[in-house]
């Protein structure tokens, strides 16, 4: 599959491979057992300039796409989730803000994200609009030389912990593109008001919070593209990204959990009969299925990656469905590893356990599963996906 990156690309995933086996791994459970955002790990990734993943050359990044954003989360994904999460959506934050970025954004934010010295996140989720992350009720008010926000988000990942926030809202007065617009506004901004952090089941350290918005104000120039202009935001590159980089975790959750398993079958016996376990066809047979069920789904959403890159009509349908079937890849993977694995992978706390609670969160975090196979659908018979 390497003949599919280039040899730039294969020496960031090989940056990414050692900090996620130096850093992510050996801090992955204590991320789990505290809920802590991943400091280290996060500050480990901006070291190596893979935060910058996702900004021009022309400004002092990579200049990478989704198939780099896909095959890095990936790695991060198989050693730590949660950090593969909040890296992903610091990539999505900054592909956004250079997509139609201002000689202002490229000076406070790109240049210094490119190199290591900033890091950035979505703020989209609301409460009541459930999937419906495209329907913010953030209200955008323009008041002198600036714009003034006041509304509530929930589950922004990395809250709190990051330099900048890209916030979606509505547009401050009717506007022929349409009533989404989005702003970056610096972590220090008066009237930001952070909630506590979300305790999950799963996904435990991406310091998902809610934030108030409660007049804060940001520079005109704080804003991304033309007031309402919300469909290349949302369809060109709020989704593919966002996508391509959930799926990419979830991914390298399923890769995990399949590796754990491979380890422990070759490795146990039966003790009466000396009997590897790997040797049992029953056992071949439904780690066949799990392989094939990985592998499809890492070339489902390479495809995807590959067509968004590309440019080619039919790329949102992949990566829709790339998505929606890493989500099921990982929850059926990690839960068939627990079965195959037996008692030992029931047992508190185990690799397993964290990896099965961290697999479920595919499911319900928006765009939830279903909607995104519905969304597929449409994309697929020519349809609104709205």
């Amino acid at each position: 599959m390497n003949d599919l990156f280039s040899p730039e690309l294969l020496d960031l995933r090989d940056q990414a491979s050692a900090v996620a086996a130096d850093v992510l791994l050996p801090t992955a459970e204590h991320t789990d057992a505290t809920g802590e955002w991943p400091k280290a790990a996060m500050q480990a990734l901006a070291k190596q300039r893979l935060t910058g993943l996702t900004v021009p050359k022309c400004l002092g990044g990579h200049g990478q796409g989704l198939v780099a954003l896909a095959a890095v989360t990936e790695v991060l994904g198989q050693a730590c989730a949660a950090t593969a999460m909040c890296y992903g959506m610091h990539c999505v934050a900054t592909a956004v803000i250079a997509a139609k970025s201002t000689a202002h954004h490229d000076a406070r934010y790109l240049r210094p994200i490119a190199q290591g010295d900033h890091l950035t996140t979505l703020a989209l989720s609301e409460s009541g609009t459930g999937s419906n992350f495209f329907l913010p009720q953030t209200v955008l008010e323009r008041e002198g030389n600036g714009y003034r926000l006041r509304g509530t988000k929930q589950f922004v990942t990395n809250g709190g912990a990051v330099d900048s926030y890209v916030v979606s809202t509505l547009a401050s007065d009717a506007s022929e593109n349409g009533e989404f617009s989005c702003i970056v506004l610096d972590h220090d901004t008066p009237a930001m008001h952070w909630g506590e952090q979300w305790r999950g089941l799963g996904m435990r350290g991406n310091s998902s919070r809610s934030l108030k918005l409660d007049g804060a104000v940001a520079p005109l120039g704080n804003l991304l593209g033309d007031e309402g202009d919300q469909v290349w935001y949302v369809f060109e590159i709020v989704a593919p990204f966002f996508l391509t980089a959930m799926a990419a975790t979830y991914l390298g959750v399923a890769r995990a959990a399949l590796d754990v398993t491979l380890a422990h079958l070759q490795a146990r016996r039966h003790t009466h009969s000396g009997q590897s376990l790997s040797e049992i066809e029953t056992v071949q047979h439904r780690v066949g299925q799990l392989w094939i069920g990985v592998e499809r789904s890492r070339l489902l959403l390479l495809h995807a990656a590959r067509a968004g890159d590309m440019g080619r009509d039919d790329a949102m349908t992949a990566i829709l469905a790339c998505k929606a079937d890493a989500a099921n890849t990982a929850v059926t993977t990690t839960n068939e590893a627990m079965t195959l694995c037996g008692g030992i992978a029931y047992r508190e706390n185990s690799t397993l356990s964290r990896l099965l609670r961290d697999a479920r969160a595919s499911h319900v975090m928006s765009p939830t599963t279903d909607l995104l196979t519905i969304w597929t659908g449409r994309s697929a018979l020519g349809l609104s996906l709205l």
